[in-house]
């Protein structure tokens, strides 16, 4: 975690996906907790709460990020629609974002380019 947050201190651009979402839910001062019942499978309606678009994702996780934990300069981006958990967060200041499902497996053709197309515009910035 201690090296996930010297990443995130450097500036450099961070796109965090499954496991690498819950760290760096952790390396911004929050903390998970374990779901009754884990996300499986390709079928979790997930909600993008920046554009109200619904995604139907791919997922294999037990745990989530509790957003009472998170500081105020962390938004939570996407909600799962089942149960209401954390499935996306960004930095307000970082350009660092992250979301819980499998994005690269996403059920749907198109699903997931705009969460890539977002993380190259934000290296070709850098």
């Amino acid at each position: 975690v201690q090296a996930v947050r010297d990443v995130v201190a450097t500036g450099i651009p961070t796109f965090g996906i499954c496991l690498g979402h819950q760290i760096l839910g952790q390396a911004f001062g929050g903390k998970t907790f374990k779901l009754k019942f884990g996300h499986r499978g390709g079928n979790q309606p997930v909600k993008d709460l920046e554009s109200g678009r619904v995604e139907i994702t791919s997922q294999n996780h037990g745990f989530a990020v509790d957003p009472a934990s998170l500081p105020s300069d962390v938004s939570v981006t996407r909600i799962n629609l089942n149960d209401q958990t954390v499935e996306g967060l960004r930095h307000k200041t970082k350009p660092v974002f992250c979301v819980q499902y499998h994005p690269e497996a996403s059920p749907g053709p198109h699903d997931s380019t705009p969460l890539f197309a977002e993380f190259r515009a934000m290296i070709e910035k850098a």
